[in-house]
């Protein structure tokens, strides 16, 4: 007996109790199953919570339910709630009355005799602890509701930072990008009348700073930063109600009550005398009334409590969407950055290629005018006279002189063509990208 596993479920919904004899290796989606057929609720929608508020994970066995050990393996309980419920509002009956305990209460003045008096006291006192017992099991669930939500609620408070700091982001990157391409706007601007145009890319440029401004909007969070912070405010609202703490104290005086009567009843000889039941009816009820109330609290709180997890609930996916555009947005601003990063790069490139290509040009007519010049020159008759380039060379015939300047001028042509070509692909190029 001492190796059966029993789990205790508190149906929250009904303030009922249900226990399963757990089978050997049970995995949990068996377990709900026999829930959903006691009980009524679907697998789908059954939330099962520990008393630390930890909801049941379907991934280890059903003996999870169950504590180690034979010390109060007898009232340990899991709360079981139901997802597709906000609102719990009963009709919630309380515990029945035993036949001997509803004959009192129906004629209270009715006398008795001390012995059987006993018995009768004895089932009332248990009744009235049996009521407060109730109760204190369902606070119980109703807190383990609390610390879900509490763990809801961080992991909430956790998405929304990581949503804020991603915006903030975002927010610094599309500063950065619009001052930069506003820059390079006005540069671009200045040297198209002696520089490099291409109006495809300018155009490019301005759809680039409009696409910016449309990626501004994925950073707009305010709506739900604000639906967060009075979710917030509620929840801290609900933390410091009366009802979060335990309203039991009525009843355990009650309670008390009882037992004290029971003491006092069992001294009395047992003689053939007789007596009636009014002090122990009058607790009786006003401990049915006691629970009635403080139930009925219980529950308005519950579903209060309920209604801030579900709001969570349902923005959770909100801000994974939000997260996810202000993600898109951040990539398609670092493309459009590289991009135009790669263009002016591609700019400076065909610009330092035309540089080149004049200094070329250049460069080799001067040695096209200077070469025949310095050719033709007549020998001064002074000996001071400046000496020629090539004075250190054997000076060729004239018909060498003509062949050579006709074939360096041949290869500068050349030169000079296929740089030209390789501008026009390059431009070519920077046109179609």
């Amino acid at each position: 007996v001492l190796f059966l596993q029993i789990v205790h479920i508190l149906n929250m919904t009904s303030a009922k109790i249900v226990s399963f004899l757990l089978h050997p290796e049970e995995s949990l989606h068996s377990l709900q199953n026999r829930i959903e057929f006691e009980t009524g609720i679907s697998t789908g929608n059954q939330e099962l919570l520990l008393e630390t508020g930890i909801c049941l994970d379907p991934r280890k066995p059903a003996s999870q339910c169950v504590i180690d050990g034979v010390r109060g393996w007898d009232s340990y309980m899991v709360y079981l709630f139901d997802k597709s419920k906000t609102v719990y509002d009963g009709p919630f009956a309380s515990r029945s009355l035993s036949d001997c305990v509803n004959y009192i209460v129906q004629d209270s003045k009715i006398q008795l005799p001390i012995p059987q008096l006993r018995k009768v006291w004895a089932e009332a006192v248990h009744y009235v602890i049996g009521l407060k017992e109730d109760y204190s099991r369902l606070f119980q669930g109703q807190r383990a509701a609390m610390l879900s939500l509490l763990r809801y609620n961080a992991n909430l408070i956790k998405m929304k930072n990581n949503m804020v700091s991603a915006s903030q982001q975002l927010k610094a990157k599309l500063e950065f990008f619009h001052q930069s391409i506003r820059l390079d706007l006005e540069r671009y601007s200045d040297q198209m009348a002696y520089g490099i145009s291409s109006e495809k890319m300018l155009k490019a440029w301005k759809e680039m700073e409009e696409k910016a401004s449309q990626c501004a909007q994925a950073e707009d969070i305010g709506y739900l930063d604000e639906q967060i912070m009075a979710l917030h405010t509620e929840i801290v609202e609900l933390q410091k109600s009366p009802y979060a703490r335990r309203q039991g104290e009525v009843m355990e005086s009650l309670e008390q009550r009882a037992i004290d009567l029971y003491k006092q009843l069992k001294t009395r000889p047992p003689d053939h005398a007789y007596s009636d039941s009014t002090d122990m009816v009058k607790i009786i009820v006003q401990t049915v009334q006691s629970q009635d109330r403080v139930l009925k609290e219980l529950f308005g709180h519950l579903s209060k409590l309920l209604g801030c997890k579900q709001k969570i609930i349902d923005l959770l996916p909100e801000i994974e969407v939000a997260l996810n555009n202000i993600k898109e947005a951040d990539n398609s601003v670092m493309q459009m950055q590289g991009k135009r990063q790669r263009e002016i790069w591609h700019l400076l490139k065909i610009a330092c290629t035309q540089s080149s290509s004049r200094s070329l040009v250049s460069s080799s007519l001067e040695g096209t005018a200077s070469t025949p010049a310095a050719t033709w020159l007549p020998q001064s008759s002074s000996g001071n006279a400046a000496p020629h380039p090539l004075s250190s060379l054997a000076a060729p015939e004239d018909g060498e002189n003509f062949a050579d300047v006709i074939r360096e001028n041949v290869n500068y042509l050349e030169l000079f063509s296929s740089i030209l070509q390789e501008v026009r692909q390059e431009q070519n190029s920077m046109m179609v990208s």
